[in-house]
């Protein structure tokens, strides 16, 4: 398992895909980000360019992983954990902490897959104080992120398009 970390339109997901372009076949694209408002279809219509020709089947999934039913022996892309935790935590039934469904949703796909790569945000580190919201969402996905971090083989962070390896191995 490789997670890719970093800020905004730092090359995460070209990083990401490339790590798995070695594979012709099998490759799977989860991804996570909900269709809401002209910028989230903008984002969507940009990955979808992205990914053309590269052998991905994308499967949208917003929640719920640990349902997901892949072929066993898959690679996959997770894009993105900051969208999945914001569609666990603020969902129909109000606010709810999504690590632990998280988690096992992680786990559901470490089981099936031959290699799972995960992008992520770093969005603690503004030094910014938001409403109570918006800092619950944060402290939930930097406590996802800790524990992917600690479960991965690999832990890259994007800056400025330069992948800096934190743990493992980046095998390109």
């Amino acid at each position: 398992m490789t997670l890719i970390t970093g800020g905004s339109k730092c090359g995460k997901s070209s990083l990401a895909e490339k790590l798995l372009d070695r594979y012709g076949d099998n490759k799977y694209y989860i991804a996570a980000m909900q269709p809401f408002g002209e910028e989230a279809l903008a984002a969507i219509d940009r990955h979808r360019k992205l990914r053309a020709g590269k052998g991905f089947v994308t499967i949208e999934r917003y929640t719920g992983l640990a349902e997901l039913e892949i072929p066993s022996g898959s690679r996959v892309l997770l894009e993105c954990m900051a969208n999945l935790c914001a569609n666990e935590m603020f969902g129909e039934s109000g606010i709810n902490d999504p690590e632990e469904r998280i988690m096992r949703g992680i786990g559901h796909l470490r089981a099936l897959t031959e290699e799972l790569v995960i992008v992520t945000n770093n969005v603690g580190s503004d030094g910014i104080d938001y409403g109570a919201e918006t800092n619950g969402y944060i402290r939930a996905l930097g406590r996802i992120n800790t524990r992917l971090a600690e479960a991965a083989d690999c832990v890259v962070e994007c800056v400025y398009g330069i992948p800096e390896v934190l743990k493992g191995r980046l095998l390109l």
